[in-house]
């Protein structure tokens, strides 16, 4: 039974690195790409309406649940120590530097990342990328850059949104209904929050957008030209875009700290 399991633990081992390897060499081919791919900029803005502007209202409305939530909890928290005035600096840099990005890049990853992954999937299974492969055609550079760099860039114009959101909201619970002093709100928000602060959150946004967007269009091209296929390409997409934006944020945050 030993001998079974260890068998087991080195296949799934031995999957795991392929599938980082080939991850990797089509990341690769992506970045090389991407200097002509800036060339379509009508495909590029086309694929930024479809993964950016479609999205804005699950993010704009996530924000704003978000920013109100983490409000209640901040003033709650912060009342116990006598310090409600600073929660428009723990609103800011929370959202700013943690929950902007990380919980765009999850809602990114379910709207707009699974469109992506079945709308190659699908082009995968009636034969469309088949046939632009017959023209001389390359369905990467066509196809699948676009949304590769509509995706990575909607990112952070989404994650900026969401966080502006939530800050508002965050606003609208402690000044408006708990009663914090709308200029002390206001002014250790101003004075805490640093151009460092801002960055970070940029940062992480870029990544994340990188590492949805590329698991998205991998999942999507690769996928077996079945409905089943398709299925698992979209459920994949969701599962590693989810883990791998979560480990990423760990090992960003250990990094800018």
């Amino acid at each position: 039974m030993l001998a079974a399991l260890t068998r087991e633990l080195l296949q799934s081992l031995r999957a795991a690195l392929e599938a980082l390897g080939a991850y990797s060499l089509f990341a690769a081919r992506l970045f090389a790409e991407l200097p002509r791919a800036l060339l379509r900029f009508d495909l590029i803005v086309k694929q930024m309406y479809n993964a950016g502007a479609l999205s804005l209202v699950i993010i704009m409305l996530s924000g704003l649940f978000v920013g109100m939530v983490l409000g209640l909890q901040g003033f709650d928290l912060l009342e116990r120590f006598g310090s409600e005035d600073s929660l428009g600096t723990a609103a800011a840099l929370g959202l700013l530097k943690e929950l902007g990005p990380v919980v765009t890049a999850l809602l990114f990853a379910g709207r707009a990342g699974t469109a992506l992954a079945s709308e190659l999937g699908l082009m995968r299974a009636t034969d469309q990328l088949a046939a632009m492969e017959m023209m001389a055609v390359d369905p990467v550079r066509r196809v699948v850059m676009p949304r590769f760099v509509g995706g990575l860039l909607s990112m952070p114009l989404l994650a900026a949104i969401f966080s502006l959101i939530g800050i508002f909201g965050a606003q609208l619970i402690g000044v408006q209904l708990m009663g914090v002093d709308s200029g002390q709100f206001w002014s250790q928000m101003r004075a805490a929050v640093e151009f460092g602060d801002v960055m970070e959150g940029v940062v992480k946004s870029c990544v994340f957008g990188v590492a949805c967007s590329l698991v998205a269009v991998f999942e999507g091209y690769h996928s077996l030209p079945t409905a089943e296929g398709v299925g698992r390409a979209t459920t994949r997409t969701v599962v590693t875009s989810s883990v791998v934006v979560l480990l990423l944020d760990y090992m960003l945050t250990a990094v800018m700290l």
